[in-house]
């Protein structure tokens, strides 16, 4: 069959016709989520302890809502052997199922998927009863579709912008693709032509703007150029005009250029401006640096933070005297360690007196830092020049503030893992090679896992030859002994990748922690219709609202350790300007969690907006008590990452948020 011709067989304007359908006395389709049902609970058990012949049952009961249930469930699973029962239900006669059925085999990633969904997809479909599956049938064949079904999805011509489910399954379903390294000229210019046309939904052409945002190695031509920078002038939504301003710094043209350095000057959001900057790094160091230079002095620490970053990415030998003037500049400490670190990286080895300088400067400053959040961007400054690797041991490697000794081993990594490793140390690299050495073993022995899982990675370093120098792995493999499951998974997963690195073994299948804690039905069954969270703040409250009928077990977990106070005088220990902020861990530096995990609950809910809250993981199933919040859309998180609520009011408090900010309670109503 021509599977393009297949696509292409849905007429347009099906929602239009939807509500023409006749009164029918077929059996019930609709879907309705009771959290007091105890067989809703009952499936989200069987999903929660991965008991798959348990949930194969339910595909067959007469309720919509539980074939639905057990569908989704497999979304989260991620089986490919399921592939096959899961299919029987894309022939379902509720739309909710079927739809339900695709999003779990697009979540397996298998190529033996894509037949099933071809064949599912209904080309007959004018009334658009099943506009929902055809949607999700689009975007899993991008998850786990060849490039020969990418061509056909891309050149689909028939869908109108009045076709909403339709033109945002392609979307979403060349965006997939194009998570997965693969893209082509054709499904460029699809994307480019919905992100454009304001006739497109919103949704559909942040989708498609992202797509231009993400994409890997596209091409954006001097007219396409123009046309995006057109649309950016007259766009109001502002999730769409900060995904275009990157796709905008692809084309790597002066018209372009001027484009966003103007685009900056009259734009009020500073997440677009962020993206400015981001772009700008496509173009002549110069020619961005007088935009950086205004970023750097803004009233908003998250886009003087950017600023940065632009600095240390693109920044110039030239100009790291400046970079050192700025640095003692009136800005907010995160700025002006960044510029510090700016600094190091970039001034030139003859400039001895000012590295002297730079250096004596920043150890002072380590000395007098308030918090452990500080005095890591500085040991992050200090590791630009990588001959302070012994101050940076001596001073961070037995701290007592976990974050600090995070930060210590993230230095030393850094130094390790230098390009110019040789070059930079000179005669001397072997000796230094041979210290930091000792530093990663010497870390095995802490028991703290996360100098354990930095360290197991930096011995992984091809260029250093690491496992040249060790004859015996005693030392790691009691280290990997000691570990805490599940409690200190990723550092687990990290030392057995390295042990195989150095023993010549393929490397392991990460473990996934065995079911070790039930959802506690009684905590949501006294929390019904007083589902929401405040995160109160010294800046302010962040009411959520939680979504118990997507993800009940995670919020079952969060309202527990809300109730215990467990989030009082937690610290929000990242923040990435137009991205995300993320808080509740237990050691305030992203690492090590309590005695359980909880299961993922991964839903066909799209990160598609600004604020929805997420649980923070180092791989499927190994979630416990971390949760971030976005600060804009971020699809590419879909599908891997827990959505369990999405932010009701506060979202201005939200983006003030800054790194080493205080939960001062998690109050629930």
């Amino acid at each position: 069959m021509n599977w393009k011709i297949a696509f292409c067989f849905v007429l347009s304007g099906s929602l239009f016709y939807w509500g023409c359908i006749p009164p029918s006395n077929e059996a019930p389709t609709e879907v309705s989520i009771n959290l007091e049902d105890p067989v809703f609970q009952k499936i989200h058990d069987f999903q929660d302890r991965q008991f798959q012949d348990s949930l194969f049952p339910y595909f067959h009961h007469e309720n919509p809502t539980y074939r639905y249930l057990a569908a989704m469930a497999f979304g989260s699973i991620r089986d490919s052997t399921a592939n096959d029962s899961l299919a029987l239900l894309l022939s379902d006669p509720s739309d909710e199922v079927r739809a339900a059925a695709a999003f779990s085999i697009g979540q397996a990633g298998a190529v033996s998927g894509e037949l099933l969904l071809l064949e599912a997809f209904s080309r007959k479909d004018t009334i658009g009863r099943y506009w929902l599956a055809n949607r999700a049938i689009l975007e899993a064949i991008g998850k786990c579709g060849t490039e020969e079904n990418l061509r056909a999805l891309s050149t689909i011509s028939t869908y109108r912008p009045v076709d909403t489910m339709l033109v945002e399954g392609q979307a979403l379903g060349i965006y997939r693709y194009a998570l997965r390294g693969l893209t082509l000229p054709e499904g460029t210019a699809r994307m480019l032509g919905m992100a454009t046309d304001n006739h497109f939904p919103a949704d559909c052409r942040t989708i498609a703007a992202n797509y231009l945002y993400r994409a890997p190695d596209i091409q954006v031509d001097s007219s396409e150029a123009s046309a995006l920078a057109a649309v950016i002038d007259k766009e109001e939504d502002p999730r769409i005009r900060m995904a275009l301003v990157v796709a905008l710094g692809k084309a790597r043209t002066e018209g372009a250029l001027a484009d966003l350095v103007r685009i900056f000057a009259q734009e009020k959001d500073y997440r677009v401006q962020c993206n400015i900057l981001r772009a700008l790094g496509n173009f002549d160091y110069d020619k961005g640096k007088p935009t950086a230079l205004k970023a750097l002095r803004s009233n908003n620490i998250q886009l003087a933070k950017r600023a940065t970053q632009f600095f240390l990415e693109n920044g110039d030998a030239g100009d790291a005297t400046l970079y050192w003037q700025l640095a003692k500049d009136t800005l907010p400490w995160q700025a002006q360690l960044g510029m510090y670190q700016a600094a190091n990286r970039h001034l030139p080895a003859y400039y001895v007196d000012y590295r002297d300088a730079i250096n004596a400067e920043l150890r002072q400053r380590l000395r007098g830092a308030n918090s452990p959040y500080e005095k890591k961007a500085v040991l992050m400054a200090l590791s630009e020049f990588g001959w302070n690797y012994r101050y940076i041991y001596r001073e961070g490697f037995q701290a007592e503030a976990p974050a600090i000794r995070t930060a210590t081993l993230e230095a030393l990594a850094a130094i390790s893992g230098r390009e110019d490793f040789r070059a930079f140390f000179g005669a001397g690299y072997r000796q230094v090679r041979r210290e930091l050495l000792g530093m990663f073993l010497e870390s095995m022995q802490t028991g703290d896992p996360a100098m354990i899982a930095i360290a197991a990675e930096a011995l992984r370093n091809e260029d250093q030859n690491y496992k040249a120098y060790i004859q015996d792995f005693g030392r790691l493999d009691s280290a990997l002994v000691r570990l805490e499951l599940p409690k200190e998974i990723e550092a687990y997963n990290e030392l057995r990748k390295t042990l195989a690195f150095f023993k010549d073994e393929p490397e392991p299948q990460a473990k996934t922690p065995d079911f070790n804690h039930p959802i506690d039905w009684t905590l949501l069954n006294q929390s019904t219709g007083n589902q929401t969270a405040t995160i109160k703040t010294p800046r302010g409250n962040i009411a959520i609202e939680l979504l118990p009928e997507v993800a009940p077990g995670t919020v079952v977990n969060f309202l527990a350790l809300a109730r215990q106070g467990f989030y009082t005088d937690k610290a929000f220990h990242r923040v990435v300007p137009n991205f995300v902020i993320q808080g509740g861990g237990l050691r305030g530096d992203g690492y090590g969690s309590l005695d359980y995990t909880i299961r993922s609950e991964l839903s066909s809910l799209h990160y598609l907006r600004e604020g929805y809250v997420g649980m923070a993981s180092s791989g499927n199933h190994t979630e416990c008590t971390q949760f971030f919040i976005t600060h804009s859309p971020t699809l590419h998180l879909d599908g891997n990452y827990t959505i369990f609520g999405r932010v009701a009011s506060g979202m201005d408090i939200v983006h003030q948020i800054q790194i080493g900010d205080r939960i001062e309670e998690i109050a629930l109503k």
